[in-house]
């Protein structure tokens, strides 16, 4: 046997070690040749090794394919189907075209009234006309100076209030009403939820007030009217036996917060409005009632801005008995009229009399006229207190109501207050708990 030195062996292993590194296995085998007869034969199954390997893959891919389109189909069928639940359980349909409301009622509680008229939705005619069974007569709900008021049920809990105007003559009311409540938003205003334009009708839709008017309160409807000259014991014996007075649902401390509410609704006119805004219409059937008797000014068909009034804008009738003389006479308009206006509400508040009472069928006799003689008079102030709410308050609250009264209503427009200082004279006369800061225990009698 041949021993190789120690040294040798190295060499032998690291010649090894580089070939095996450095040197590619293509190189080193191909000089080697197989034989003849086993290289074809070799070529002939690598070929058919191929194409056996490219038909798996092929229908490898094919199934693969077919299984995720399968997958595909099954979820978009189960999403469709859990959509279809959903619309069905979850969204009402419009009754005449089948269209989803919720994107409307969406829209109805994201409004944000920022001062452009698009803020405001636009309601398609179907979807009004479904709502209030057609404009029939039993979805009525009040007959207004400027049209008739219809109670919509959109969907299955969304309430409101239609108001139709007809004809092409109230187009200037309609869009001045549009302008003026797509702008303005106070807790005291009604919200204008949306209008509807259809033909020559048009149509504006409120927030519900489930208690109506003040003057449907107050008043009443259909109820005969009484002449003045009766005495108010006659007056309230026929009403009990007619029926319920009207008014009784008025306690002397809801009106008190009514007229509070009315003061903090034209406070933000006047003064937080820039510029300042002029109701020029304000009247107990424009007083509105929520199902807990918070008042909302509404009718801003008439409303202007201060600098911009004109007297023959105004289509009110000038016996109405709410307008100021100062207006009536000469066409004067300021804030101050608005203050005489709150003055005959405060008025109806406190004898349940009508602003105007027809004496003969050519004469009449304002509230303020019948009532001043005796609110100057603290022996008869009491006389004149509507019955229902009669002995059921403090007489010293009674006696401040009736000394802002004569203030508001005085012929010289300078001697009327601001409404900022009847606001902060009301505020004490109301319970806390009614929006006032009369504590419990400060007013015996409520």
């Amino acid at each position: 046997m041949v021993v190789l030195p120690i040294c040798a062996i190295c060499s032998v292993h690291s010649i090894a070690a580089t070939v095996k590194e450095e040197v590619p296995i293509s190189q080193v085998y191909g000089s080697i040749q197989p034989p003849l007869g086993m290289a074809e034969d070799g070529a002939e199954n690598h070929t058919d090794s191929k194409k056996i390997l490219l038909l798996s893959f092929g229908i490898s891919s094919v199934l693969i394919g077919g299984l995720l389109l399968c997958l595909c189909c099954l979820w978009i069928s189960r999403l469709k189907r859990s959509k279809n639940c959903t619309v069905k359980g979850q969204q009402p349909l419009d009754g005449v075209k089948g269209r989803p409301l919720v994107p409307i009622l969406n829209k109805l509680n994201s409004l944000r009234m920022g001062g452009k008229k698009s803020n405001v939705s636009i309601f398609e005619y179907p979807v009004l006309e479904a709502a209030t069974n057609n404009f029939e007569e039993t979805s009525k709900i009040d007959d207004g100076a400027w049209g008739c008021v219809y109670k919509a049920c959109i969907g299955e809990n969304f309430i409101a209030a239609v108001k139709k105007l007809d004809g092409g003559c109230m187009e200037r009311e309609f869009q001045n009403e549009v302008g003026w409540l797509s702008k303005i938003q106070h807790q005291n205003i009604v919200s204008l939820l949306g209008y509807c334009i259809h033909e020559e009708s048009r149509f504006l839709v409120y927030e519900i007030m489930q208690n109506g008017s003040l003057d449907c309160q107050l008043h009443g409807k259909g109820v005969l009217s009484i002449c003045i000259d009766l005495t108010t014991l006659f007056n309230y014996t026929y009403e009990l036996l007619a029926g319920p007075p009207s008014g009784s649902a008025l306690t002397w401390s809801l009106r008190m917060k009514i007229a509070l509410d009315v003061a903090r609704g034209l406070e933000y006119l006047h003064e937080r409005c820039n510029p300042a805004v002029l109701h020029r219409d304000l009247k107990s059937s424009n007083i509105l009632l929520d199902s807990n008797f918070n008042a909302k000014l509404s009718g801003f068909s008439s409303a202007v801005s201060v600098g911009t009034q004109n007297k023959n804008d105004l289509k009110i009738s000038e016996t109405s008995g709410y307008l100021a003389p100062e207006y009536m006479s000469d066409g004067k308009l300021t804030d101050k009229s608005d203050v005489y206006s709150f003055g005959v509400v405060l008025l109806e508040l406190l004898t349940r009399r009508n602003p105007l009472e027809k004496m003969s069928l050519a004469t009449h006799q304002s509230i303020v006229s019948w009532a001043m003689p005796q609110l100057t008079d603290r022996t008869k102030i009491k006389n004149i207190v509507d019955i229902v709410i009669r002995d059921k308050m403090d007489l010293k609250h009674l006696y401040q109501v009736a000394a802002v009264a004569v203030l508001c209503v005085q012929a010289e427009p300078s001697y009327r207050p601001l409404i900022t200082d009847v606001l902060h004279s009301l505020i004490p006369l109301v319970p806390v708990e009614l929006g006032g800061s009369l504590r419990l225990g400060d007013n015996p009698k409520q």
